[in-house]
């Protein structure tokens, strides 16, 4: 199940962001090796001081087992401040119809159960929910700065990665930058890759007129 995180909601869900940040430490910092801001056992940087909204991919008995930040583009964000050489020149995008995510994290048993392209259900939840909070905000991208292993598996899910320019290392990972459709035809195709009937997020989804 997803759970919205908003800035309003900060302080009902403390317990959980808290994991959030526990989690993005064992992925980022330990399991992968990235040079993040840690403060003792959870990671967080500045961009977590911007009031984003988070998406939780919570187990059946609560467990945060993934997360994704968002933030609008009209204002600081990671590919613009922190990767504007991925741009390769071009301008980042700065517009109300693109939002930006990352610390795209799973954390998830290896016998947890798969959809299409052996792909977790977990993953294809987050996904989903991240294309709904899209729809709900009228976007037509998410942008992001992600690695090409995480670019294989969201061409494979049928969300492919749209390239804003050509791949770099950074650190350890070979990052690249590119933008997601937001729209209901990749939703659903998301959807029924997951195996998912009903929309992810408790917070429900208003579809707009298109």
């Amino acid at each position: 199940m997803i759970q919205l995180i908003t800035q309003r909601s900060y302080g009902e869900f403390s317990s959980t962001l808290v994991e959030m940040h526990r989690l993005r430490h064992r992925i980022f910092k330990l399991r992968m090796g990235w040079d993040v801001q840690t403060s003792g056992d959870m990671e967080i940087d500045d961009f977590d001081a911007l009031h984003p909204t988070y998406l939780m991919q919570l187990s059946d008995n609560g467990r945060v087992q993934g997360s994704v930040r968002l933030l609008p583009t009209l204002g600081p964000n990671m590919l613009r401040d922190t990767f504007p050489a991925l741009l390769e020149g071009q301008t980042a995008p700065s517009t109300p119809l693109v939002w930006e995510s990352s610390r795209f994290a799973t954390d998830i048993p290896a016998d947890a159960p798969k959809g299409a392209h052996s792909i977790a259900l977990a993953t294809y939840e987050l996904f989903a929910g991240m294309v709904e909070f899209g729809i709900s905000r009228q976007l037509t991208d998410i942008v992001t700065v992600t690695d090409v292993r995480m670019e294989r598996i969201l061409r494979r899910a049928g969300w492919p990665l749209r390239r804003v320019g050509s791949p770099s290392t950074i650190g350890n990972t070979l990052a690249v930058a590119g933008y997601l459709t937001i729209s209901r035809e990749v939703l659903f195709s998301l959807r029924k890759a997951g195996g998912l009937s009903t929309p992810v997020l408790w917070t429900p989804v208003i579809f707009t007129a298109a």
